[in-house]
């Protein structure tokens, strides 16, 4: 018998995403895990160890006919959808007047667009369905307050935000809740790209700038990809059907929203 409920996660190959992915099937959920052609092995990898089953979907969500194409085959698996997560994301690390136009679309399509791309094409879905449903997209701390030398992705963030906002609004008569988790600094393989470049910057030793991240944290540690996976859990779970519009920050303190 197939599980009750079933979620798609998008950027499932590594990170953030896979923890969800895992946490999920963990939780009973049956999970597809999409992500780009050329991180396959990771997705493979990722559906031999979740504990419901499960499917790799390549896919890339800029592209809306790639992420409709996801969903359906999704349905057609698994018989329905319940939770979307839009977790795919990249970060750019550079001063606004060092930041290229090509840099700047790249990170509004990805981060951005391809939210668009996810929200739109689950919430067709689950009201389709008339069984209510979860839409959860990634936002970040940076979400919540900008940070040098990331203006771009902060734009993205803060739209994510208020994209999610008022398609909770509009999705509520349905009974499908739009939320937003807000990570903080992870230790994750973006993490790692963002410190290289910061350190490149500053003319420190790689991996120092994370390091150094520490002592800003309440909590005294960076944070990992399982701190994110349970708020994203709660969100996905029945706990949590009161729960819409939110941006939950989960970064050990570094920011009170």
């Amino acid at each position: 018998m197939s599980p009750a409920r079933s979620a798609i996660v998008t950027g499932a190959a590594g990170g953030i995403g896979h923890a969800i992915a895992l946490r999920l099937a963990a939780d009973g959920l049956a999970v597809s895990a999409l992500d780009l052609p050329g991180a396959r092995a990771g997705l493979d990898a990722l559906v031999a160890d979740l504990a419901t089953p499960g499917q790799a979907l390549e896919g890339d969500v800029t592209d809306a006919a790639s992420v409709d194409a996801a969903v359906a085959a999704h349905v057609a698996r698994f018989g329905g959808l319940d939770v979307m997560v839009a977790n795919a994301g990249i970060a750019i690390t550079a001063p606004l007047v060092d930041t290229t136009p090509e840099q700047w679309r790249t990170t509004l399509d990805v981060n951005l667009t391809g939210v668009f791309h996810c929200y739109a094409a689950a919430a067709r879905q689950l009201v389709a369905q008339g069984r209510g449903g979860r839409i959860i997209g990634a936002g970040s701390v940076a979400a919540h307050r900008g940070g040098k030398w990331q203006s771009a992705y902060s734009a993205t963030k803060f739209a994510v935000r208020g994209m999610s906002q008022s398609l909770a609004q509009e999705l509520a008569e349905h009974g499908i809740t739009v939320n937003v988790y807000s990570p903080g600094v992870v230790r994750t393989p973006m993490w790692d790209s963002i410190d290289a470049a910061m350190a490149d910057r500053n003319g420190t030793a790689v991996g120092s700038e994370l390091e150094a991240m520490v002592a800003g944290i309440p909590l005294g540690r960076l944070e990992v990809p399982t701190d994110v996976a349970g708020v994203v859990s709660f969100l996905a779970s029945p706990d949590a059907a009161y729960v819409t519009g939110q941006s939950i920050v989960v970064d050990g303190g570094m920011w009170f929203s």
